[in-house]
């Protein structure tokens, strides 16, 4: 695109835009079009940034078209719906509610792959583990290893041979030691 040349108001814009967006994409995009305006040639640029010559091109003319840098941003798209729905979210918050044997699992708490496959069962939804960690992480749940805890031994006392007698004995040891 020969003689492309921003004026300074356009630069002052971008410069601004580049330091203060979270967007890596329009970060880029500005930072290459910054580098045309400088007199790179629009092949090297692409190449650098590791896009055709049309990318850069199609940025230009965004760029022409709008005074805001905010034209170089990617444009909402569809994508997939999510799985996991507020129903799922409503169902699962109630079945943690409840321990899983009641709905006939032979398990005292629940993990995360019991839980996936309660809500297949349930929704016939397939989510990940990851999924159903986040969401999990999200309702404020954690989670825990199990820890094991014996009842305490009856019998301990008369395991330990005078117990009492020895904490005293070396009470007074002790006192003589320092004297």
């Amino acid at each position: 695109m020969e003689g492309f040349c921003l004026n300074e108001r356009q630069r002052d814009r971008l410069r601004r835009a580049w330091r203060t967006t979270d967007e890596a994409t329009l970060c880029r995009r500005i930072a290459a079009i910054l580098e045309v305006d400088g007199g790179e040639p629009i092949a090297r640029v692409a190449e650098r940034f590791g896009v055709s010559r049309r990318c850069i091109y199609n940025w230009i003319e965004r760029l022409a078209s709008g005074t805001d840098p905010k034209v170089l941003t990617d444009r909402p798209r569809s994508g997939r719906p999510p799985r996991w729905t507020p129903k799922v979210r409503e169902l699962v918050d109630e079945c943690l509610k409840v321990q899983p044997d009641s709905f006939g699992y032979q398990a005292v708490g629940w993990t995360v792959p019991l839980l996936q496959h309660w809500i297949s069962e349930r929704t016939s939804t397939v989510v990940s583990a990851t999924t159903v960690r986040r969401h999990l992480h999200e309702l404020g749940y954690s989670w825990k290893r199990p820890r094991y805890v014996l009842d305490p031994d009856p019998e301990r006392e008369k395991k330990t041979p005078n117990s009492a007698e020895t904490s005293c004995v070396s009470a007074t040891d002790s006192s003589a030691v320092r004297g």
